[in-house]
């Protein structure tokens, strides 16, 4: 296997609602509409994609629940270039109808960040520091 991962895929309970909260909200770039009941953003490196959670529960496995329950152990990470972008996300993304999960602040890692989650409570953490970028806007992790 080639160490890439292509697409990350959140399953959504509401399309248009999610659609609307990442595109409007925080701004992100897509050729994709709603009639075609998936949408695709693109982003530097992995795209991320919205798709109904009963279809994507579908997909798996006609007998898999799409029911979701407890802590999902699962984040999503934006990476900034300064502090004051992550204060600056953080407040977009509540604008746009996130939950601050946890305000941004120092971290043990001696980076600064804080969390959100979208309308389906997807954690996204936004963090500054202790990796640079590279030239195509990836983390360049040594």
């Amino acid at each position: 296997m080639e160490p890439r991962i292509s697409l990350l895929t959140l399953g959504v309970e509401d399309l248009e609602r999610s659609y609307r909260f990442y595109k409007e909200g925080l701004g992100l770039p897509t050729t994709w509409d709603l009639s075609k009941g998936v949408v695709f953003f693109r982003t530097h490196g992995a795209r991320l994609a919205l798709y109904p959670r009963r279809n994507l529960a579908k997909d798996v496995s006609p007998s898999q629940s799409a029911e979701r329950s407890g802590f999902p152990a699962f984040s999503l990470a934006h990476n900034v270039r300064t502090r004051e972008e992550v204060d600056a996300l953080l407040a977009q993304a509540e604008r746009a109808g996130a939950q601050i999960a946890k305000p941004a602040q120092e971290t043990d890692w001696g980076g600064y960040a804080g969390y959100f989650t979208d309308p389906d409570g997807f954690l996204w953490e936004v963090a500054y520091g202790a990796f640079p970028f590279t030239e195509d806007g990836s983390l360049d992790i040594p």
